[in-house]
């Protein structure tokens, strides 16, 4: 099989096969993600479009500051913090599954339409008439999973699942309908465009723990999930019969991808919207610093997921000040070149 499409097999040179060089990468990536979330969680509890700053803000986390100070960090920027936490690692964990179960390192949910069929089942519920905070995540879960095999089925059709152009395609075909769909179910009810805004742009400003409750044991069955899928992916990566050989069944590990992808993202919608790239950029970073190995990508990404989410929400709130900038806006726009990078490259990174 060509190497530029084998998701989360050993490539050359990589170190899958040399215990002690391995456990250092992974020693390495564990160091610098759990540097990379520190920092970026301390970022988000000093800065903020109001005028809170960081001057105000350090003497709250070291027990003092005024009732404002108090107020703004413990209220309002912890809980946001918490849930943009939670979300940067189902983002960060979904992709790199999803780019394990469909061998393509293009493969993120909102390139594929994962995340757009996630906010227009929430969205078209809404319409119906129930309300947003009643919805809880399932139905986002349930959109997601039939965004997810709607865009492998249709780049399966003719048997080239395996070409990352067909396979974003697809999912860019798909993302488009679904958010012409939503378009069309707005203008027919206006009513509702103010509630169903947030699940358009991506955003976890105003996110509280209670958010947290209702998503984090999706959240946590769809990491489990993960972790259970990463053995038999990782043997699948090098090939169907290699995998039977191995004593794993190719359906049943590709059928525990697609079910943990759905319950991570469409918890992740539920909670913040539809936040493009995080899922591509989070596995790409995490390949550089350990390798290709889906276990130590997965190790990796729970650092680095909440990292990039934190850095683009704090740049949403400094960007244009005193407003803020819609977080799904922020990591478009990181995300963007790092697909560019991707699809220039002479290589296809070996996942």
């Amino acid at each position: 099989m060509d190497d530029r499409l084998v998701v989360g097999a050993p490539g050359r040179g990589d170190p899958a096969g040399d215990a002690p060089a391995a456990a250092s990468r992974l020693s390495r990536g564990l160091l610098w993600g759990g540097a990379a979330l520190a920092l970026t969680v301390l970022a988000s509890l000093l800065f903020g479009a109001g005028e809170v700053g960081p001057g105000r803000a350090l003497p709250v986390l070291l027990g003092a500051g005024d009732d404002d100070a108090s107020f703004a960090v413990l209220q309002l920027r912890l809980p946001r913090t918490v849930v943009a936490v939670a979300v940067g690692v189902a983002l960060g964990v979904a992709g790199a599954v999803l780019q394990t179960a469909a061998r393509n390192p293009l493969a993120e949910p909102g390139l594929l339409g994962v995340s757009a069929g996630a906010s227009f089942a929430v969205v078209l519920v809404i319409a119906s008439g129930a309300s947003a905070a009643a919805l809880g995540p399932w139905v986002a879960v349930l959109g997601a999973g039939a965004g997810c095999l709607l865009a492998v089925g249709a780049a399966r059709l003719r048997g080239t699942g395996d070409d990352p152009v067909r396979l974003v395609l697809a999912g860019a075909a798909l993302s488009s309908l679904l958010h012409a769909a939503t378009s069309v179910v707005l203008l027919l009810d206006q009513r509702t465009s103010d509630e169903v805004r947030f699940w358009t742009v991506g955003s976890v400003a105003g996110r509280d723990l209670g958010t947290l409750s209702q998503v984090g044991p999706v959240l946590g069955a769809g990491v489990l999930i993960a972790l259970l899928a990463a053995r038999p992916l990782s043997a699948l990566a090098l090939g169907d019969d290699v995998a039977r050989g191995l004593g794993h069944r190719p359906a049943r590990a590709r059928g525990l991808a697609m079910a943990a992808v759905a319950l991570l993202v469409g918890g992740a919608v539920a909670a913040a919207g539809p936040v493009a790239f995080v899922g591509l950029v989070v596995p790409f970073l995490a390949r550089a610093l350990v390798g290709p190995d889906l276990r130590r990508v997965l190790a990796v990404s729970v650092l680095l997921g909440p990292a990039v989410v934190l850095v683009a929400d704090v740049a949403s709130r400094l960007l244009v000040r005193p407003y803020e900038m819609p977080l799904g806006v922020v990591t478009a726009l990181v995300g963007a070149p790092v697909l560019v990078a991707v699809v220039r490259s002479t290589r296809m990174p070996s996942l």
